[in-house]
């Protein structure tokens, strides 16, 4: 138990965790491929379902590695590209030993500001997070009955993916 929670507390250190990143850079750096760890800063919470039977949390989060939206001008009003990075969902525990699934959704933090001052933009984030999860994830969502969590800004604990890119030549 003791190792345990000398392994659990040096997790958890944030100086380890920085030696831990700086460490993987390097190594990944040896191989010709750039590696950014994308931290998730807590936007809001959607709470959905996985096919009807299991439930399921998208974290909307912000970071800014990831690229600003755009708006176009087309007839009719604004056609928006809103840039995304997926982490793989995985599996928390729940209330009562109950397993949910669990997925962040990271956009530019200009994202979620529009997102806090406009219901309709935070429609379309929302959106955009429910199809980014179904198409790359292989799940069904139940968008019909997707709510916005009140006073929840992440559900489990926080994860930083990579983004690798690969080095010119």
């Amino acid at each position: 138990r003791e190792l345990f929670a000398e392994y659990a507390a040096e997790l958890n250190d944030p100086e380890q965790r920085r030696l831990y990143e700086e460490e993987v850079t390097a190594l990944e750096r040896e191989r010709g491929v750039e590696v950014r760890f994308v931290h998730p800063t807590p936007g809001y919470v959607l709470r959905t379902s996985e096919a009807g039977s299991r439930r399921c949390y998208l974290n909307i989060c912000s970071n800014p590695q990831i690229a600003a939206p755009q708006a176009r001008p087309e007839p009719g009003g604004r056609r928006w590209a809103l840039p995304y990075s997926l982490a793989p969902g995985r599996e928390e525990l729940g209330r009562g030993g109950l397993r949910r699934m669990v997925y962040d959704v990271v956009f530019h933090p200009a994202a979620l500001a529009l997102a806090a001052r406009s219901a309709r933009f935070r429609r379309l984030l929302s959106h955009t997070a429910l199809e980014a999860v179904e198409r790359h994830c292989a799940v069904r969502l139940d968008r019909a009955n997707a709510a916005v969590l009140r006073g929840a800004k992440y559900k489990g604990v926080p994860t930083a993916p990579v983004l690798r890119t690969p080095l010119p030549g």
